[in-house]
């Protein structure tokens, strides 16, 4: 199993300490390091600047939001990136949601599984580089010749040489299309809130997608990079109850708080996992302002299964388990230096 330092995106101010995370993930094995945004800081800059002082981890965005860039503009980003670190960059990128692509991109967000698809083939005829970039589709046409053009417009090359054409392409995907499409065309999928319980429900889409002509990879050279929580505890009963309590407001967040009433796509995945009843109970509190009802209502094996949480042995029993449903990476969001060295010493 590999491991991920998932450093997110910014609060209300930049995070301290991070050179010290990156240094311990760096000297102790982690294989990558990955960074976030949503409308506030983003992905692209936070991984130069902490991943300028590294040599050997790979660096990744977990994820662009394609709605904030036009695909040759995310392209130029990952090129560039690639040539600087010596071919290290994994370009995650995701859709985002209605809410964010329209409310602060100002951009349609419609038709989301042909734009990822649109994207992702504009983007691969960048890093190719075998011809001047034209796209016919209706999202993102190349070179522009619609309202407001001057018809001057003609396909280009990258001045740059991309080091690798082959530069990995991950995309985050929830429902059953979408991650059938991410298995065809991607090489690797960022989900969220996979647990080795849900792994069933997810191979069927998987298979759908590898089954696909023209599909890029088999389940076997599929990456798979799941989110948890990783904590070691000094048991398995009150301290391990104490992190399981504290993630319960995130869970309750994500399951009610997310997203709008009637699409809250973090909230269908809950259903999808059989929460439905609880779900839709978590939602008409959180969305009422009673964030701590909605928060009492998380069960803690709903926690345990999302997260691994527990004490050493236990630990190591479970990331093997998350391992064996296919599970190549575990993205952890990790506090200190200190924790770092510890989650790699535990399962090294």
């Amino acid at each position: 199993m590999k491991l991920g330092l998932q450093l997110g995106y910014w609060g209300a101010q930049p995070p301290t300490g991070v050179g010290d995370l990156v240094a311990a993930a760096e000297d102790s094995g982690f294989d990558a390091i990955f960074t976030a945004e949503a409308w506030g800081s983003d992905a692209f800059t936070p991984l130069a600047w902490w991943g300028k002082d590294t040599t050997r981890l790979r660096l990744g965005t977990s994820i662009v939001q394609m709605s904030g860039r036009t695909p040759t503009s995310i392209a130029m980003h990952a090129l560039t990136l690639d040539h600087l670190t010596g071919g290290r960059m994994i370009l995650g990128m995701g859709v985002s949601g209605p809410q964010v692509v329209e409310g602060w991109y100002g951009v349609p967000y419609s038709k989301p599984l042909a734009r990822t698809r649109e994207v992702v083939e504009i983007i691969r005829k960048v890093l190719a580089r075998e011809a001047p970039v034209a796209n016919d589709g209706p999202h993102h046409p190349l070179p522009y010749n619609g309202p407001g053009s001057v018809g001057l417009g003609k396909p280009l090359k990258s001045i740059v040489h991309p080091l690798r054409a082959d530069l990995p392409v991950w995309l985050g995907a929830e429902g059953p299309k979408n991650v059938a499409q991410t298995a065809e065309i991607a090489d690797g999928w960022i989900p969220i809130f996979y647990t080795p319980n849900s792994a069933e429900m997810y191979r069927p889409w998987l298979d759908e997608g590898f089954a696909r002509p023209g599909a890029r990879h088999t389940r076997e050279s599929f990456e798979i990079a799941a989110t948890c929580n990783l904590t070691i505890t000094a048991d398995n009963g009150a301290a391990k109850q104490a992190v399981i309590d504290a993630m319960k407001p995130f869970v309750s967040l994500y399951m009610g708080g997310m997203g709008a009433k009637d699409q809250n796509f973090h909230k269908n995945v809950f259903e999808r996992m059989g929460y439905g009843a609880l779900a839709d109970e978590v939602q008409e509190l959180y969305l009422a302002g009673r964030k701590d009802a909605a928060t009492a209502l998380i069960p803690d094996k709903l926690v345990d299964d999302m997260h691994i949480i527990g004490d050493a042995g236990y630990v190591r029993e479970r990331v093997a388990e998350w391992e064996s449903t296919g599970v190549t990476t575990l993205l952890l969001s990790l506090r200190s230096a200190a924790e770092v060295r510890q989650v790699a010493e535990v399962l090294s």
